[in-house]
Parts: structure tokens; sequence; C-alpha cells
């Protein structure tokens, strides 16, 4: 497996590349609910729906507070090896040997203080708005073995009142380790929930993006539109 290499001068780089990423491609990212402290170890399991995925959820551990990890697959962690920079390590999808291993590491990062980890548990990206589909086994290892609590995440790319999108981010409520149906279910709710969302309407906006031609509108109209009347000129001698 490739193991995590957190930290360093990269690592800042890339920090300051992922947020202005997020910061110029979206309007702004929005939280519902609460993030929770990683100070006892957590683990963080989010819908896969994007590309953009992985730099939402390294910006959700900035606000977080957490000193955040994240699996993943090693096909792709060894092209994009700088990801170890920020805390990503491997598994080898449908290599069992591999598992145990990644897991047993997963759980010693996790040991580490105030460390979360983020899983996809559906292994792959799958866009689309129906249920998210079965997951990975080794979310519901991970988390009776490390005796860790889990939060569901829903994440979602919407175009809703503005020309740029908008990233709604819904938090679930951390529970403690259960069956993978508990895992399921947890996450296909707000899942749902932030699916169902028709505006920013009881979102807190956490990252502001870009603004765009509305925003620059809605300034001018703010402008100052009284002038004050200039002075009576005396009337003319004759």
């Amino acid at each position: 497996m490739i193991r995590d290499q957190k930290g360093g001068l990269f690592a800042s780089v890339i920090d300051w590349y992922i947020a202005r990423k997020v910061r110029t491609s979206f309007r702004g990212v929005w939280v519902r609910g609460t993030l929770p402290s990683s100070s006892n170890g957590l683990i963080a399991y989010l819908n896969h729906s994007s590309f953009w995925d992985g730099f939402i959820a390294h910006q959700l551990g900035k606000l977080a507070g957490w000193d955040a990890y994240a699996l993943m697959e090693e096909e792709n962690l060894a092209k994009y090896r700088f990801h170890t920079r920020i805390g990503a390590f491997s598994v080898r999808r449908g290599d069992a040997r591999s598992a145990v291993e990644t897991l047993r590491y997963a759980k010693s990062v996790l040991a580490r203080p105030n460390a979360a980890v983020v899983i996809f548990p559906q292994g792959e990206i799958r866009a689309g708005q129906g249920p998210l589909g079965s997951f990975s086994r080794g979310l519901e290892v991970l988390a009776r073995s490390s005796k860790k609590l889990s939060v569901p995440i829903a994440i979602r790319y919407a175009f809703l009142e503005h020309e740029h999108p908008d990233v709604l981010i819904d938090v679930g409520t951390p529970h403690a380790p259960g069956d993978l149906a508990a895992y399921e279910a947890g996450l296909n709710d707000v899942y749902a929930k932030v699916m169902q969302a028709r505006s920013t309407e009881g979102f807190t906006l956490r990252i502001k993006g870009r603004s765009g031609v509305q925003d620059r509108w809605d300034s001018v109209r703010r402008l100052p539109t009284e002038t004050q009347e200039s002075p009576a000129q005396p009337a003319a001698q004759p």
C-alpha cells in the first residue's frame, strides 16, 4: 500500500491550490449541521459523485479543524502521489490482503491526535440522484475495530439562484460503530435531505467563492442615487 506523507512545504502549496481552486470554481460552499470534533478520532463517510469530492472533503477538514486523512484507490494515488502530502493513503480494491493492511494502517492513523479519516464507501464515483447503492464493508470493520465515532456527510453540486454552482453539504449526526446497514441508512438519509434543497436557505456559507453578474449588479443598485441640488445662482444684474 501507499502510506501518507503528510506535511512539509509542498503540502502548504497543495493546501493553497485546493482552496483557490474551490473559491474560483463555485459561488460558495454551504454547510447545514455541525461538523463534529475529531479530538478522540473520527471517521467521516461521504457520498462520491464527482471529481471535486476529494477537494471538498479536504476543505471540510480545514473548516472543522481536523487532522484529516483520506482513503484513496491505489491506482489513482499512484498516478497522483502528491495527494499523500495532504493525508491520502491507499487501498487496492479487490485485494483482500491489501484491504487488511490498509485497515490496520487506518486504525493506526485514527490513534493520532485529532485525526479524522475520510472514506467514500461507494468505492467509485456514482453520479445521479438515486439511492447510493451498496457500501464497502471496510467502513464497518474500521469503525468497529477502532471504536471511533462516525459521521455521515452528503455533498451536492447544484445550480440554484446563481450563475455559478454551489456546493451544498449536509452533516448528519455522529454515531457509534454499527452494522453496514446503519451506515447505508445514515448516509442515504442526509443525502436525501441535501438533494431536496431548492435554495441555500438553512445552510451557512462557510467558504465564499466567485461573484457573478447578479452580485455586481446588486452592488451597483446599492450605490447612492440621490444627488444634491445645486445652489441657486444669483439673478443677473441689469
